[in-house]
């Protein structure tokens, strides 16, 4: 059995009893060294432990699907959810590859994405249509991920952006926002989030044109507002469209 198991933000409470059960009743766990720190002490006593660096996906993935080939109950363990910019889509490839689909049984975990736990912070800010995009070119060609921006923004989408901004790309959240600047206000709100229910969250929502990208890391989400979303009590909301049909 290998599962894809979803830890949430990093939040004991924002553990799902689905992932927590499968982590417990696990052989191996494998994941990147950052999510295995996020897994609650004690749950990895007896435990084999994966454990592989930020650029060990394939190897990571490869050895998950060994252990769980041996017969062995294996979970890898994401961050936020498994199956949003995480490693199921990674483990379902390697299986596939190794023709191994029908014979290891595979499930995956939802869990509490790192929109979902940015939006919570900031108000409603995804109560319409949204779009979530990577800022990473690491796997994405930039100037497809310049094609879904524009595309994005020019649809009038919430935008979440995630993987915003690296040593190494410095410059992208910059520029991802000078594109979706050409559909919005100035004004138009904008949510960071960084370490969401961790140690040293931050949260602010700002105007578009006064976000601070020196701020902003790769442990940060940011929600731009669509042209309906608003600023209110510091919040932001993003209405759904009721007060056109009913009296609020």
């Amino acid at each position: 059995m290998l599962k894809a198991v979803s830890l949430g933000p990093g939040d004991l409470s924002l553990l799902t009893p689905a992932a927590r059960w499968a982590i417990e009743e696990a052989d191996v766990v494998a994941g990147y060294k950052g999510y295995i720190e996020l897994v609650p002490e004690g749950m990895l006593e007896g435990k084999i432990v994966v454990s592989t660096g930020m650029t060990g996906e394939v190897d990571r993935a490869r050895q998950a699907v060994e252990h769980a080939r041996a017969g062995r109950r294996t979970v890898m363990v994401c961050s936020g959810d498994a199956g949003i910019y995480a490693m199921a889509g990674l483990l379902m490839e390697v299986l596939e590859s190794e023709g191994l689909l029908e014979t290891v049984p595979f499930e995956v975990i939802p869990g509490v994405a790192a929109f979902n736990a940015a939006a919570a912070l900031l108000g409603a800010p995804l109560m319409h249509d949204f779009a979530s995009i990577s800022l990473s070119d690491l796997l994405t060609p930039w100037e497809r991920i310049e094609q879904r921006l524009q595309a994005a923004a020019s649809a009038d989408f919430v935008i979440a952006l995630y993987n915003p901004r690296s040593r190494k790309r410095a410059d992208h959240l910059r520029e991802a926002l000078d594109i979706i600047g050409r559909f919005r206000r100035p004004s138009t709100p904008v949510g960071i989030v960084r370490k969401a229910y961790r140690v040293g969250q931050f949260v602010e929502a700002v105007p578009l044109h006064r976000v601070d990208v020196e701020k902003v890391d790769m442990q940060t989400v940011l929600i731009v507002g669509n042209s309906a979303t608003r600023l209110v009590d510091g919040r932001m909301l993003t209405p759904r469209g009721y007060h056109r049909k009913y009296a609020l």
